[in-house]
């Protein structure tokens, strides 16, 4: 059973979003500070089959936002010395990890964690088979930048499968159970990577994600968990027996497939705006929030790559960039630079977190730290949608941000 949420929350449930070009399937949006959620907002379909209405409750694949709380874990396991963020990773990993073209340089987690290790995603990186080994994707010439390790920022996915291996490595624990123990459970989120440590139940609720024909896409879920939450072993089969520390960082998908609520989302916010803590739970400390938050890197034309590989470059004096400002998996908004369009607030706050862009999902997570609130939200059916009146964000993510209208988009 749910809990019923107190009578002294704004709860605004079931209010449709003013008319847009593009309508999304689903919205949800919770606002919260550091004591608790403070308000509401959902409106549309979690599954359209079923005509089931989405609850702030449900689950949903949610995107790129599964970086942020895989870092949590990776800052518990250097809070405990069992990672260095400046170490060579390749002494995690069981392997070295080196950039063909510059094989003197080391790469580091801090690399990895911030898009700044030379790696790229035109190899692939989520298509290994459970039999496989994130390790032969590197073989691929089209996995490594141009740029050295440490010079460059470029957002790639692929980090955070082989971030993953050295997890499990240092631990000797399987990802979506390691998360499970360091950061999931003792922070009270029911979430899970991949579905396999959730309940079917969890699964049966889950907000199913659209492709932009209308037809599902992702966590079409009615009998519960899927027969198999990993990407099969070459054969077909789904023994998760075959799993070996590090060998396949990426079959939890690790990069995005976290299975969290709005709520549960709420709960990551509150733990950031809390210095580590929530409901008085300690699950990091102070200063590793802080190095999580802290930009790594700040956009400045000629040391970056400001769009996403797969994704259309910003033309030239159109400021459509989002990336501008990266912290160890985290966003700093609002950077103020005349190429970037990363104000989806439009206040020139710089609020902290990550948004997420996968299977017509668009999400995001953001904190002021300064004013000690955040929002969570999540819009589902969102291939093609349009670009709002003031950011590089879509007009959907602009009034989701803010909780208000939004103008015409572009």
């Amino acid at each position: 059973m749910r809990p019923a949420l107190p009578r002294a929350l704004s709860v605004l449930l079931c209010i449709a979003l003013p008319a847009l070009a593009h309508e999304p399937i689903a919205t949800v949006r919770v606002a919260f500070n550091r004591d608790g959620v403070t308000a509401t907002q959902v409106h549309g379909l979690a599954d359209v089959r079923q005509q089931r209405a989405v609850t702030a409750d449900d689950p949903v694949r949610i995107a790129s936002i599964s970086k942020l709380v895989l870092t949590m874990g990776v800052m518990r396991l250097v809070e405990e010395g069992k990672l260095d963020l400046d170490a060579d990773v390749s002494q995690y990993l069981g392997w070295q990890l080196r950039h063909p073209q510059y094989p003197q340089v080391p790469i580091t987690l801090r690399m990895m964690l911030s898009h700044q290790s030379g790696l790229t995603d035109e190899a692939g990186y989520w298509a290994t088979p459970l039999d496989g080994e994130t390790r032969e994707l590197l073989d691929d010439p089209r996995a490594w930048d141009p740029h050295a390790p440490g010079t460059w920022f470029r957002y790639t996915n692929l980090n955070f499968p082989l971030i993953a291996g050295a997890m499990e490595r240092a631990t000797g624990e399987r990802f979506d159970l390691l998360m499970q123990r360091l950061v999931l459970a003792p922070a009270g989120i029911e979430a899970c990577y991949g579905w396999e440590t959730c309940s079917d139940d969890f699964a049966r609720r889950a907000v199913v994600l659209y492709d932009d024909k209308g037809e599902p896409a992702v966590d079409d879920n009615h009998a519960g968990k899927p027969a198999c939450n990993v990407r099969r072993a070459r054969d077909g089969s789904c023994d998760l027996s075959l799993w070996q520390p590090g060998r396949n960082g990426g079959a939890f998908s690790p990069q995005g497939g976290l299975r969290i609520s709005a709520n549960g989302l709420a709960r990551v916010g509150r733990l950031l705006l809390n210095g580590g803590q929530i409901d008085g739970a300690r699950i990091l400390r102070p200063e590793s929030v802080q190095a999580m938050t802290t930009p790594q890197w700040t956009y400045q034309p000629g040391n970056g790559q400001t769009w996403e590989d797969g994704e259309p470059e910003p033309p030239p004096g159109v400021p459509r960039a989002t990336l501008c400002r990266y912290g160890l998996s985290t966003i700093t908004l609002a950077s103020g630079h005349p190429d970037c369009g990363d104000d989806p607030f439009g206040d020139g706050v710089a609020r902290v977190g990550h948004s997420g862009n996968a299977y017509g999902l668009r999400s995001g997570l953001w904190i002021d730290p300064a004013s000690g609130t955040g929002v969570a939200y999540f819009a589902t059916g969102m291939d093609g949608a349009p670009l709002g009146t003031h950011s590089a964000y879509t007009a959907v993510e602009e009034q989701l941000a803010t909780g208000k209208p939004s103008s015409e988009p572009r």
